[in-house]
């Protein structure tokens, strides 16, 4: 059995909808959700696949697009709060860390290391800037104390901001065990609940999959930062269209059994 806490379990859906990684490209986001309005169904079911914040131009409104998509998903017959996942991606997982910066062993070089991943936009989108949090850092843990809680202040000023981010899964399976969403890696030796950040910073693991892992006929991801594009094999699915980096936000709707039937390009 699955932490609840950690793992999203989808149950008696017909289809599943997978949105590959947005990084703050709202536009886009706002135009595959008019999309997929049109095609939703019932006992249709929706995973995000994470990286919701970093590199793009408008991570805010980013963030309010899914929470409102979220509340007209519910409204469809038959759908559940838990009919809807949202897993953490690396520039999540980041942003949690960056929350907690005081606490680091190293916080410059943590956060230098950060900016060079792609967080500064995240952090410009919450008022603040990279080169105080470097300067804060340098300052001692009460400096950057300060500096991390203004961050955390003014996130939680947004309304469902904070909510989402609490309630981020690391990976998503469906219930009869035939499907297992992740947002970029996998350490292919290791038991799902074992897993740690191999789902954040192990592509290499996922890329080496050349036969099923486990029970799962397919492992679908939303995020490759080697930018190879999408591509659908027969045990895994990279959905990253290259939203963020010029490219397009993309959505596949697979079956139960793991077969693409419908797709969103936007």
């Amino acid at each position: 059995m699955l932490d609840p806490d950690k793992f999203g379990t989808l149950t008696g859906g017909q289809r599943i909808w997978a949105v590959a990684a947005v990084h703050g490209e709202h536009d886009r986001l706002a135009a595959l959700h008019r999309g997929l309005a049109d095609r939703i169904a019932v006992r249709d079911r929706v995973v995000y696949l994470g990286n919701y914040l970093g590199l793009g131009p408008d991570i805010l409104g980013t963030i309010d697009e899914i929470i409102a998509f979220r509340r007209e998903l519910l409204s469809v017959p038959g759908m559940m709060p838990e009919d809807v996942v949202f897993l953490r991606g690396a520039q999540e997982e980041m942003w949690q860390k960056l929350l907690q910066l005081q606490l680091a062993m190293d916080p410059t070089n943590v956060l230098t290391w950060m900016v060079s991943r792609g967080v500064e936009p995240t952090i410009q989108a919450y008022g603040g800037v990279v080169n105080d949090g470097l300067a804060a850092a340098r300052g001692g843990t009460v400096t950057l104390t300060r500096w991390t809680g203004g961050l955390r202040d003014t996130m939680y000023g947004h309304p469902g901001h904070r909510e989402l981010m609490n309630n981020l899964k690391r990976a998503c399976v469906t219930s009869d065990g035939a499907l297992l969403f992740v947002h970029a890696g996998l350490d292919p030796e290791r038991p799902l609940e074992t897993q740690r950040d191999a789902f954040w910073w192990n592509p290499g693991g996922f890329a080496a999959l050349s036969q099923p892992y486990g029970s799962f006929r397919l492992v679908v991801r939303g995020f490759d930062p080697d930018h190879a594009g999408v591509v659908v094999g027969d045990h895994t699915a990279t959905l990253d269209g290259g939203c963020g980096n010029g490219g397009a936000l993309v959505a596949y709707c697979f079956d139960s059994e793991g077969r693409v039937v419908d797709r969103i390009d936007a």
